[in-house]
């Protein structure tokens, strides 16, 4: 029976190439010269760290890492930014976490899509991917078509394509 996998993912090696060039990117701007900010990417818990001294270079921070990101062609979606907070003396933190798996909420939300199409294919929640099947291989590219044209609140990665 034809399958097919429903991830969200986030290439480790293509996010580290984007925050190297993010870190290049506010290391060499001008506003950014006195600056005492910096970025750090723990890949173990798949937290950002960002610590400056005011919202605007914050922004500025955030601004560099989603524009690496997409140049890199990957997904901004993917990022949580959390909420600021003052770290010692004038700075401020940031923790921004990477959605990896696709949450008990999205996958009931793309469940529930899949089943409103009336199309013959079971979709089937797997800790944190779906998995879909059908007789034919022509439900499951509709399905995935479906799913690329709505928004989940996350990227999605289409895998495991199997006959």
């Amino acid at each position: 029976m034809p399958t097919f996998d429903i991830v969200s993912k986030v290439d480790a090696q293509t996010l580290d190439n984007a925050m190297n060039n993010a870190k290049k990117e506010i290391l060499n701007r001008y506003d950014f010269s006195t600056s005492n900010s910096t970025i750090d990417h723990d890949k173990k818990t798949n937290v950002i760290t960002i610590v400056t001294e005011d919202d605007m270079r914050l922004k500025a921070i955030e601004d560099a890492i989603i524009s690496r990101m997409v140049k890199q062609n990957l997904d901004p979606k993917s990022l949580d930014f959390g909420k600021e907070q003052y770290a010692s003396g004038n700075m401020i933190r940031k923790e921004v976490s990477i959605k990896e798996g696709i949450d008990k909420e999205a996958a009931k939300k793309i469940v529930a899509k899949i089943k409103a199409s009336g199309l013959k294919v079971q979709a089937s929640v797997m800790d944190d991917q779906l998995r879909v099947q059908s007789k034919s291989i022509d439900d499951l590219q509709k399905v995935i078509s479906l799913c690329k044209g709505e928004d989940f609140g996350q990227p999605l990665q289409y895998i495991n394509m199997r006959n």
